[in-house]
């Protein structure tokens, strides 16, 4: 499949026919561009709560409670939240929480903040020490079967994973984009 043909793909619709198919409920969020379409599909969506964090390791305690009240969640997040959530995380393996997170990457492809390069290069390699079954998709077309598969895994199996969208997919920014707003 060319790069061209795999971007025509409407992953954020995809992913959200795979959420609410998957029965989700709640969907936590702190505020994104990588995953605006994707927030908005779930806000739209009356079987489901899209709920705002303010940070993500908020996203852990609605993930928890949400299961303990019988219902499935999802996190959605950039990585250089993942450094907000590494203690909390410790509950969700040792308890056994399932968590799927899907996790738009920022600080590789054609990164313009030299901010988000360190958690960025980082959050794999965090997220695996932490017991996290990461799975890195480079291509829209793969996100879809991507998140399907961390779904089943992480409420089959009462896991933690992670789909690791590339900046690459999401698109980058520049500064001269940054800088005019």
């Amino acid at each position: 499949m060319t790069e061209a043909m795999s971007e025509a793909i409407d992953w954020p619709l995809e992913v959200h026919r795979i959420l609410s198919g998957a029965k989700l409920r709640q969907v936590g969020y702190v505020p994104d561009a990588g995953h605006k379409r994707l927030i908005e599909l779930c806000r739209a969506d009356s079987s489901m709560r899209a709920v705002a964090l303010t940070t993500e390791e908020e996203g852990i305690g609605l993930a928890v409670g949400a299961w303990l009240g019988g219902e499935r969640c999802a996190l959605l997040m950039q990585s250089s939240g993942v450094g907000n959530i590494i203690n909390a995380l410790g509950t969700i393996k040792e308890c056994r929480f399932p968590l799927p997170m899907l996790i738009t990457m920022r600080g590789e492809y054609g990164e313009f903040n030299p901010w988000q390069v360190p958690m960025g290069q980082a959050t794999p390699a965090v997220l695996e020490a932490m017991g996290v079954v990461v799975q890195p998709v480079r291509e829209a077309a793969g996100i879809p079967a991507a998140v399907d598969a961390a779904l089943r895994l992480a409420y089959n199996s009462y896991v933690a994973t992670a789909v690791l969208i590339s900046q690459k997919v999401i698109g980058i920014k520049s500064f001269q984009e940054q800088a005019a707003r």
